[in-house]
């Protein structure tokens, strides 16, 4: 079975015959340089900083201030890498991505972080506390079955092989007293290198719990779950436009000219049975290309990628089986991905309400407030829909979702229902050029 960590290996029956026990020593006592450079560093900055308030107040101070503010980041990351010599397991950075390039956004979005303070609790906790205790309890822990199993060299060498005061505490005036310490001391080693383990593992457990939490990594997952559906739902719809694109320009402008074709020899035929079947097929040329141009609005309309989502809303009201109000208030153009997501989601809830609400009107409204897209579709039907029971919306919702937004519906039994949408977006700079 492979150790991963110190506390995994107290519990093996070999315990002190393995490099555990040294490891353990070594991240205890590698703990004093550490936050006694930190220690130094904060003692500076203080004593800076009560210069710079009385003699200099503003962007100097503040600037010391945020550096000090920031001292947990680099520390916390050297305590990551320390963490290796007693515990194997990855410890990632809690730290999220900054929203874009330059020292500034790094910074802002650093200053938001919980874990940006956290560490820094930790590095004053380290700077005046947890250092001291570490070094004390490995010096104690290691020091005195050493010191008790050197009594019979320090016997033979100081002492002139007569006496030795062992740990400065009482006298071993023979041989055997000596030897009788130095038994001692090897049994306590060996118990000591259990209490080195112990104490580096309850270490290495807090040091885990503040710098590289469990909930850290699930968030890590979370967003690169998320980030993984965003990019699927990217490339669904570059995929939907590309099907649209070749349908567009290939399968409908071959049934164009069939179509045209069959006209032309419909003309020309003499009447009979062959004009007959010209015109059927003329007949259904025009239903197939008629069917073709369904089929291509609804993978992916040309007036939504050519004008944007306003106009795309206004051409499905217009094709609603029942009268519809649109008043969408969009002066600009919204990302594609957004765009697509609420134009099928207006286009799902016009057919909903054209099928199962009976309703005589309905109406589509739109905004863009705060860097948030609202669209609400109501209509005055008997109401009681319900987005679970086969609505269309479920799926519509999860494609929403990807992008933070929500989908809301409220059809109580005698109505009105009101299907809400709300993405949060931002312009597309482009149009504001």
């Amino acid at each position: 079975m492979r150790l991963l960590t110190v506390r995994q290996a107290l519990a093996h029956p070999r315990f002190l015959l393995t490099a555990w026990p040294w490891r353990a020593a070594g991240y205890l006592l590698s703990s004093a340089p550490v936050g006694l450079a930190v220690l130094m560093v904060l003692l500076v900055g203080v004593a800076l900083g009560g210069v710079l308030a009385v003699v200099l107040v503003g962007l100097p101070l503040l600037a010391l201030l945020a550096l000090l503010a920031l001292l947990g980041l680099p520390v916390a990351a050297v305590e990551r890498r320390r963490l290796r010599l007693v515990d194997g397991r990855p410890a990632r950075s809690p730290h999220r991505a900054p929203d874009g390039p330059g020292p500034a956004v790094w910074a802002r979005t650093r200053f938001r972080e919980p874990a940006t303070w956290r560490e820094l609790g930790f590095t004053l906790v380290l700077a005046t506390v947890l250092w001291p205790l570490d070094l004390l309890v490995a010096v104690v822990v290691l020091g005195v079955p050493l010191g008790l199993l050197g009594t019979p060299l320090v016997m033979a060498t100081v002492g002139g092989g007569e006496e030795v005061r062992v740990l400065k505490l009482w006298l071993a005036t023979s041989w055997p007293q000596a030897s009788a310490a130095a038994l001692v001391g090897l049994l306590m080693l060996a118990v000591s290198g259990y209490v080195l383990g112990a104490v580096a593992a309850g270490r290495a457990e807090l040091t885990r719990a503040l710098l590289a939490p469990a909930d850290g990594e699930r968030q890590e997952r979370v967003a690169e779950l998320v980030r993984s559906r965003v990019r699927l739902v990217d490339a669904f719809e570059a995929e939907r436009r590309r099907i649209e694109r070749d349908l567009h320009d290939g399968a409908q402008q071959r049934l164009v000219a069939l179509s045209m074709t069959l006209g032309l020899a419909r003309l020309d035929a003499p009447p009979g049975p062959l004009a007959d079947q010209l015109a059927k097929a003329h007949d259904e040329a025009g239903k197939a290309l008629a069917e073709l141009r369904d089929l291509i609005q609804g993978i992916h309309p040309q007036v939504l990628a050519d004008h944007g989502l306003g106009a795309a809303v206004a051409d499905a009201a217009d094709r609603s089986a029942v009268p519809v109000d649109v008043s969408v208030d969009l002066p600009g153009r919204l990302p594609e991905a957004v765009e697509a997501a609420a134009y099928f989601v207006v286009c799902e809830a016009l057919a909903n309400i054209g099928k199962h609400s009976g309703a005589g009107r309905a109406e589509v409204t739109g905004r863009h407030e705060g860097g948030l897209l609202a669209l609400e579709v109501r209509d005055d039907g008997r109401g009681g829909a319900d987005a679970e029971r086969g609505s269309g919306l479920t799926g519509l919702a999860d494609r929403v979702s990807v992008l933070d937004g929500t989908i809301s519906l409220s059809s109580p039994p005698g109505g009105p229902t009101l299907l809400r949408v709300e993405i949060p977006c931002e312009w597309r700079t482009e149009h504001f050029a």
